[in-house]
């Protein structure tokens, strides 16, 4: 029983590592950046009525969920979800480290402004880690999935389409509900001064931003489709894609 799991952790060491050295840099790096840069910009709430309120996080979080559509096509849901786990520890980092920078004293200049979009809220940092990690699991699974239905033609454009377009939409809503749920009906009324969202807000801002990330989705699909062409004519990736079908290289 122990050789047994000793053997699965080690290949599945082997897998992980091995994807990262196959995956292409720039659509990991894009990914990481856009979850960073999601992350500061999910602190300013852009519009507020009483039916729609919507954070800065919505300017950036569909290259978010392209990256991840582009790489589950290719590589796997399970692929896309290390690459989602790694883009969330490289973002706890990056706060922890401008946390870090907040909080050391400087008399060169008055940083107050500064050190209060780098030191960040604990509870933004909690409600959008747990948000993504949850959507992007959902839209992975949900984009493989729907690939599988596709299966005279599974790598078309109208199989992308469809696995792209109905992904990303309930993936984003699913982040967008859960994050202003967390943020801004459950902590934001006990450190923000009673300032809260309605859960009508949460559901209206999780849907316009669902809609609005769509939208990013449906003019920049091109590029995805054109990427994973692009991946298979130079056929990136071939060690991993062996390895997971079972064959060592």
């Amino acid at each position: 029983m122990k050789t047994n799991i000793k053997t699965k952790i080690k290949r599945e060491r082997e897998e992980t590592s091995l994807l990262f050295r196959c995956i292409p840099s720039t659509v990991v790096s894009l990914f990481v950046v856009s979850v960073i840069c999601m992350n500061l910009l999910a602190n300013k709430t852009l519009v507020q009525t009483d039916w729609i309120a919507l954070d800065g996080g919505i300017l950036i979080s569909w290259l978010s969920f392209m990256c991840m559509d582009i790489i589950t096509k290719y590589f796997g849901p399970k692929a896309s979800n290390k690459v989602a786990l790694l883009a969330s520890g490289i973002n706890l980092l990056t706060c922890i480290i401008f946390y870090i920078a907040s909080i050391i004293p400087s008399d060169a200049n008055d940083y107050t402004a500064l050190n209060g979009i780098l030191g960040g809220t604990w509870f933004i940092l909690f409600g959008s880690t747990v948000a993504f990690l949850c959507s992007a699991i959902i839209n992975n699974i949900l984009n493989w999935l729907i690939g599988k239905a596709f299966r005279n033609n599974p790598d078309g454009k109208a199989a992308y389409a469809a696995q792209t377009y109905i992904s990303t939409f309930i993936g984003q809503f699913l982040d967008n509900l859960i994050f202003s749920v967390i943020v801004f009906m459950l902590f934001a009324p006990i450190y923000w001064n009673g300032f809260c969202w309605s859960f009508l807000q949460c559901a209206t801002c999780a849907l316009t931003g669902a809609v609005a990330e769509l939208i990013m989705e449906i003019l920049f699909s091109p590029i995805g489709y054109t990427i994973i062409k692009k991946w298979k004519k130079q056929k990136v990736g071939e060690q991993y894609l062996q390895f997971i079908d079972g064959g060592k290289v």
